[in-house]
């Protein structure tokens, strides 16, 4: 199959059979190819180009890219502005959606409004608590969570209606995704977590950075204990530490972040922290490529972006496979245009 046929851009697209989505993301997992996303961090700006500047970085690394959606609380540009902007030069994002900061009636909009711009991936959140962002003050609506969050989405694509019951004329193509953590506590519970994002509509997730590869292990084998391998496709999110004082800072500061003492110990032991922070993602992506039931990585490199091509390239993951790519300028700065 080639990935790279996708007409871009336009809608409607063909779905290909037993696809509930036309996007490169879903033909490359249902494909069997180990997929690889990214997170793009979307700029404090209005240009557009920022956004074109900070995804060329992946060009030919990944498979899809995701806008977060006001990631830790804090305000930026919109996920639906940012894939707004990459679906005009056919990037395959994932729009990530916020429980935190919008009720069902907003949600609902922007799934329809977002599908026809051409997202095919939606990723359902709850949304991280506004104590934590740059607008403690701001109000929260959580008028869903993640897990309602999915059934809404599902119903918009299979059931053609809104939540009152009225009838849309024509439903978002999308796949759904929703965030897990493996290694947060209550470990144990994980698993049947995910089992009722399954059951509510999930059909892939991207799950927290890993950095303790015996507790992936242990998750997996529990998720297979659930019959849920063949039903989920499974994204473990991985990065790069810059040094072992960002790592002690993450697992002290970042909620549900768990970083092993001897991943400490390694970073410290390191004359370059940085670098050594790349080859351990190395090291994680080359050993979770291995294991059953993982369809992929999630590679998050919060202010490393430009580091993603170097560990993409020297994992070897993608095995001579060539993620797509624009291939042609983006738009031109708003400061070298003439506006009328």
């Amino acid at each position: 199959m080639n990935f790279e046929d996708e007409p871009v851009p336009g809608y409607p697209l063909p779905i290909l059979p037993g696809h509930t989505s036309p996007g490169r993301l879903e033909r490359v997992l249902r494909a069997g190819q180990f997929a690889i996303t990214s997170e793009l961090a979307p700029p404090d700006s209005a240009d557009p180009e920022e956004v074109y500047q900070r995804a060329r970085l992946f060009d030919r690394y990944v498979d899809a890219i995701n806008a977060t959606d006001g990631s830790g609380a804090n305000c930026h540009m919109s996920s639906l502005a940012v894939c707004a902007l990459l679906t005009r030069v056919g990037y395959a994002p994932v729009m990530q959606i916020s429980c935190r900061d919008r009720n069902r009636i907003a949600i609902q909009g922007d799934i329809l409004g977002g599908a026809a711009m051409g997202v095919c991936n939606v990723l359902c959140l709850s949304g991280d608590g506004v104590q934590a962002g740059d607008h403690p003050q701001a109000l929260p609506v959580f008028d869903l969570d993640s897990i309602s969050l999915l059934a809404t989405a599902r119903t918009l694509r299979d059931e053609h209606r809104f939540l009152s019951g009225r009838k849309i004329s024509y439903a978002p193509r999308v796949l759904l995704g929703a965030a897990e953590n493996p290694f947060a506590h209550p470990v144990a519970w994980r698993a049947q977590r995910l089992a009722k994002k399954v059951e509510a509509g999930a059909q892939f997730i991207q799950t927290q950075y890993c950095y303790d590869i015996a507790l992936l292990k242990q998750f997996l084998r529990e998720v297979a204990d659930l019959g849920l391998l063949g039903k989920i496709f499974i994204l473990v999110g991985v990065g790069p530490l810059r040094s072992a004082k960002a790592a002690e800072w993450m697992r002290t500061h970042v909620p549900g972040l768990h970083i092993p003492d001897d991943v400490v110990k390694r970073m410290a032991g390191a004359k370059d922290g940085a670098r050594e922070g790349r080859q351990l993602c190395i090291d994680l992506i080359q050993e979770i490529h291995s294991l059953p039931g993982v369809s992929g990585i999630h590679l998050m490199a919060y202010k490393q972006e430009d580091s993603v091509p170097e560990i993409i390239d020297r994992s070897g993951v993608l095995r001579g496979r060539v993620p797509w790519y624009p291939g042609r300028p983006a738009a031109e700065p708003i400061a070298n245009r003439t506006l009328s």
